[in-house]
């Protein structure tokens, strides 16, 4: 992998991310450097995902690509939150 494919999962990872964490109701208790973490693996795991289904590369935006990304980011900021919480 590039700088520069590194420097867009970073940018497109804080995007996902803090698109996830607008999803989930209520004040989370996560940091910014987690939230960026787990946007980034919900990008990645979205896009593998959506290119299992057939959907990742359309005409257009791919709407359904960035739904999946979006709501794995939103399980994952839940999940962390709720991790964190417990301690």
């Amino acid at each position: 992998m590039e700088i520069s494919g590194i420097i867009s999962a970073i940018v497109i990872g804080l995007i996902i991310g803090v698109l996830g964490r607008l999803v989930v109701p209520g004040r989370q208790h996560i940091g910014v450097l987690w939230t960026i973490a787990v946007g980034i693996v919900a990008a990645l795991l979205g896009s593998a995902i959506a290119a299992g289904f057939g959907v990742a590369d359309t005409k257009g935006p791919d709407w359904i690509e960035w739904f999946i990304q979006i709501a794995l980011a939103a399980l994952g900021v839940a999940a962390l939150d709720r991790a964190r919480n417990r301690r």
